[in-house]
């Protein structure tokens, strides 16, 4: 099954009344979900099952954002987190040998690659949707992410 594939099942189930599937073919176990937030598909592709790896971050990750947003000050909600799309290991640069794609203080443009997840092989490139000033980097190179796990704040 190719990157592309999965993503036009990802598509189809965010278009139809389907909540949850759990789908085995060959060698690849895929487990969409759209229970938690109904505008979002949570997405686990690996050889063994792993739904439960992928609620147990997404549990903890959302009320801490909204605890840490709010007694903040105004300058911290116009902060934008750009998301994995996907479940893999990230890569903050190219290559062992060159610099990060973007580093805190940098200028990013929407459309512009920040990273890259590598998942089954595949290596998938991570575009920023708005125009800002790279705050934070949220993850280590190489860490392994989880599917709508915070990667980036971009501040406008």
């Amino acid at each position: 099954m190719t990157l592309e594939e999965i993503q036009a099942i990802i598509r189809q189930i965010n278009d139809s009344d389907i909540r949850e599937i759990n789908l085995d073919y060959q060698d690849i176990h895929l487990y969409l979900n759209k229970n938690e937030n109904s505008h979002q598909t949570a997405e686990t592709v690996s050889q063994t099952p792993a739904p439960a790896k992928n609620e147990k971050p997404s549990r903890e990750a959302q009320p801490a954002e909204p605890t840490e947003n709010q007694p903040t000050e105004p300058a911290k909600a116009e902060a934008t987190t750009i998301k994995a799309p996907l479940v893999g290991v990230i890569y903050l640069q190219p290559s062992p040998d060159k610099p990060a794609y973007k580093k805190v203080g940098d200028h990013v443009s929407a459309g512009e690659v920040v990273c890259v997840i590598e998942a089954m092989k595949m290596m998938t490139e991570i575009k920023s949707k708005v125009d800002g000033t790279i705050s934070k980097i949220l993850v280590e190179n190489e860490e392994v992410v989880e599917y709508d796990q915070p990667l980036f704040e971009v501040t406008k």
